[in-house]
């Protein structure tokens, strides 16, 4: 498959969700402030200098005429006038005494007077205001004495890429099976895009699209069949199937094994025969547990490209991940659930501080754990 096809088809599929300017403002042009040119100044008339006469003898001067004085025009013309004549600058003394503190701030931004001592203003907090498309209050979940998940409540926007991290057992599995409707709580209400998932299930299962972990599939259909399934299963018509279908396949780059039975795909083959099965609804939220298991980085970054414009779109993403590098560089919110609980939340910035994702992540988890007392290890058995 070329990449013009593959681009192809990736731009068919995000047509489903919608699509996405400047303009440059002339200048007015300038006009100079008109000035009076200075009046000319000549001799007033029968006005004279010493003459000399031709015999080398002077001639007494005549008597000055006495000097008139100039009135200020007072119309209102003459007024505007003299406003826009230009002043003379007058130089200023300049001191070679370096200025220090203050003087010095205030010399450096071109003005006399001192800056002032009062702190800047904090900044604003951004608030988001996006509609909430996930909520989860208080949600439990008990085996026996094992408390799998202990009091969780989560935010999700519209538009969001959120991950969900967390080790080995920390409840992110049962947390994102409760809240797509395969596992009932304990206790605790799950709202997706206004509906409750456990009130009215058929309605809310219209509006999420789910790749479960440990994925059960009916392998014995070919990739084909599968989406046919999937597709009709949701209310859509076969000619609207059979469209997306194609759509998606050239998305994923799998239209060569449509024809094929899934169970003889590959861990990555039914990633992704799973993952298009759990889009072709066009759902508001997507719920991907360990999306990126077993891909191979090539069709990892594929479909991180096709999440990330149906986001733009105005979809949602939540998934849960043991890649830290991968949930910082993608995702703009995050979760750190361990034993249960969330112990931090928000945006990627907010959660990790001044450290990675991931020392921030180990840190809450427990930290490192010091391998000692293993020296046999070090004695080879050869």
């Amino acid at each position: 498959m070329s990449p013009g096809d593959r681009a192809g088809g990736t731009q068919a599929l995000l047509s489903w969700y919608g699509g996405v300017v400047s303009s440059e403002r002339a200048q007015p042009g300038r006009t100079e402030p008109e000035t009076d040119a200075p009046e000319p100044r000549g001799s007033d008339e029968g006005e004279s200098m010493t003459e000399v006469t031709e015999t080398g003898a002077e001639q007494a001067p005549p008597v000055p005429r006495p000097v008139r004085k100039r009135v200020q025009p007072t119309t209102a013309a003459a007024s505007a006038a003299s406003s826009t004549r230009t002043p003379t600058p007058r130089k200023r003394a300049t001191s070679t005494k370096p200025r220090t503190g203050a003087a010095a701030a205030g010399a450096l931004s071109g003005s006399d007077t001192p800056p002032s001592a009062e702190p800047p203003a904090a900044p604003v907090p951004v608030v988001d205001t996006r509609p909430s498309v996930l909520t989860v209050h208080g949600l439990s979940k008990h085996y026996g004495q094992t408390v799998a998940v202990d009091d969780i409540s989560l935010d999700v926007r519209e538009g969001s890429f959120y991950g969900i991290v967390g080790p080995n057992g920390a409840g992110k599995t049962t947390t994102l099976s409760m809240v797509t409707g395969l596992l009932r709580p304990d206790e605790g209400r799950i709202v997706v895009h206004g509906v409750d998932v456990w009130t009215e299930p058929v309605r809310a299962k219209h509006v999420i699209g789910v790749l479960p972990d440990k994925l059960r599939l009916f392998d014995r259909l070919t990739g084909a069949q599968f989406l046919h399934y999937a597709g009709t299963l949701r209310g859509l018509s076969a000619k609207t199937v059979r469209t997306r279908t194609a759509d998606l396949a050239v998305a994923f780059g799998i239209e060569d094994a449509l024809d094929r039975l899934v169970a003889d795909y590959s861990a990555g083959m039914t990633k992704k025969i799973a993952l298009a099965a759990a889009m072709i609804h066009s759902p508001r939220l997507l719920v991907l547990d360990e999306p990126f298991e077993s891909v191979d980085p090539v069709s990892a970054a594929n479909v991180i490209d096709i999440l990330q414009r149906y986001t733009a779109a105005g979809g949602t993403v939540v998934l849960s991940s043991h890649g830290m590098d991968m949930i910082q560089r993608v995702c703009d919110s995050v979760a750190i659930i361990v034993r249960g609980k969330v112990l931090a939340a928000g945006t990627i910035d907010e959660v990790r501080g001044e450290q990675t994702l991931e020392e921030r992540f180990v840190e809450l988890a427990g930290g490192r754990k010091a391998a000692e007392g293993m020296e046999w290890l070090h004695s080879f058995s050869d």
